[in-house]
């Protein structure tokens, strides 16, 4: 299913030909690339941690029998969360490529790596429990 996502950015490149379809494009690349993109800082970050006997992930208890916490980090860092970042890179880069060299780019840019270290903040205050929980599904 994160490899489809992550073909979409390719598929939605010809619908930058029509003029009227640009700013919903333009928005949806910037939540799509902000929301991926702070969805995998989060979670390797929680994982590298976990790893390092930092931070323990909780589980629903009822989901898994058993859980091999090791096996479970490893495997998020390799493989699930990758694709997280890979998918929100290629959003990122196809606003890029559609706002061309226009001035615009800075804006977009730069409020999307804002939105990002934000959220991302936010998302690890709420895993340490700093603030309490605080979900942002995506």
């Amino acid at each position: 299913m994160l490899l489809v996502a992550a073909l979409l950015p390719v598929a939605a490149l010809p619908l930058w030909r029509r003029p009227r379809l640009r700013r919903v494009l333009l928005v949806l690349c910037w939540v799509l690339a902000v929301g991926y993109v702070m969805h995998a800082l989060i979670q390797d970050t929680q994982r590298v941690l976990s790893l390092a006997g930092a931070l323990q992930i909780r589980y629903p208890a009822s989901f898994w029998a058993t859980v091999n916490r090791h096996t479970a980090d490893i495997q998020d860092l390799a493989f699930n969360e990758t694709w997280f970042l890979i998918e929100g890179l290629l959003w990122g880069m196809l606003a890029l490529i559609g706002l061309g060299a226009s001035s615009a780019r800075r804006w977009w840019t730069g409020t999307a790596l804002a939105a990002i270290a934000v959220l991302t903040a936010i998302g690890l205050l709420s895993a340490f429990d700093v603030i309490g929980n605080i979900t942002i599904i995506f």
